[in-house]
């Protein structure tokens, strides 16, 4: 995974709740096995009409919004546990998906693959909105290490909560893997101490 500790970008905009994974990414196309290739993919059937055509009416398809912040409504990523959906967000573009709550397997598989899912209170959520909504070339801070959310031209700003080993992993571009590699020498230490017979 890449390091994150700080990202000031734009948002884009989808104040949409209950948003399922099977819209973040459609079951016809779970058959990918490469990350890489899933952020074409990402809300499909939002952005796109049957003969591939842009619905230019989708948040995503509009050019006044961009960045690599998605601001969502809250329950984002319920419904089934499909990986490809942080793969779809991750490959796109994002690095940040920030909601007033989200499903616990879509959080898991977002941390687990670099998306940081940022929960914040729905009145913070709220102001977010209104002010990517009036003014898009708003910039907004998400700072991983004093775990603050900051509107940067207002300054209003809210703590947000992450679990201490998905922070640190996050901020060493870990993953669990790369984790384990990373203490291996104390894993190694304490098996020697609690295994006497080892040669």
């Amino acid at each position: 995974m890449k390091k994150f500790t700080v990202i000031t970008s734009k948002a884009i905009p989808l104040p949409i709740e209950d948003i399922d994974t099977d819209q973040i990414i459609p079951a016809r196309f779970l058959k990918e096995t490469k990350r890489e290739k899933c952020g074409k993919n990402l809300f499909m059937d939002w952005r796109y009409f049957h003969d591939g055509s842009l619905k230019k009416d989708f948040i995503l398809n509009n050019p006044i919004f961009s960045g690599k912040i998605l601001l969502s409504g809250r329950n984002f990523g319920c419904g089934s546990s499909r990986e490809h959906a942080a793969w779809a967000l991750v490959d796109y573009g994002f690095q940040v998906v920030i909601s007033s709550f989200f499903a616990d397997i879509f959080k898991e598989n977002a941390l687990n693959n670099g998306l940081l899912a940022v929960e914040i209170s729905e009145k913070f959520l709220q102001k977010l909105f209104d002010i990517v909504n009036k003014k898009p070339n708003t910039n907004i801070k998400v700072d991983l290490i004093e775990q603050f959310v900051t509107i940067m031209e207002t300054g209003y700003f809210e703590k947000f909560y992450i679990h201490p080993y998905k922070k640190s992993c996050f901020i060493n571009g870990y993953d669990d893997i790369d984790f384990l590699v990373s203490i291996k020498k104390d894993i190694d230490n304490f098996e020697k101490k609690t295994n006497p017979f080892k040669i």
